[in-house]
């Protein structure tokens, strides 16, 4: 089992960056494939950014892509979301989630953190 914890959330500009970090503890990291996720109020959860375990295959939905880049460090057993551009669409509880298989979908990750709020005034 992994436990993950979010942190780097909060109330940002339109068009402002945030970075986002998920702090795994518990079994090995290194063997996660791990994932970002995101709702918002009244939506259901949504794929945002997943990477490999080896942190070389990254996957981005389309209403991110260039704009958030996602990354880990094994040694450090963290996850990253590095959010530039910032929309008042992307307001939402962003979630790491971790998994044995790389998955888009919420149902397909084995764990997941309590989330961090990301705000985004216009």
């Amino acid at each position: 089992q992994v436990q993950l914890v979010e942190s780097g959330g909060g109330l940002v500009q339109a068009g402002g960056s945030l970075r986002l970090s998920c702090a795994a503890s518990g079994r090995t990291f290194s063997s996660y494939n791990m994932g970002w996720f995101r709702q918002a109020p009244g939506k259901e959860r949504e794929f945002v950014a997943r990477i490999s375990w080896s942190g070389i295959s990254t996957d981005y939905a389309d209403s991110v892509k260039g704009r958030f880049t996602i990354s880990r460090d094994n040694a450090k057993n963290t996850l990253y979301l590095q959010m530039n551009s910032l929309k008042p669409e992307d307001t939402a509880v962003y979630y790491c989630a971790a998994g044995a298989y790389s998955s888009s979908r919420p149902g397909g990750m084995d764990y997941w953190g309590k989330g961090t709020l990301v705000t985004v005034s216009s």
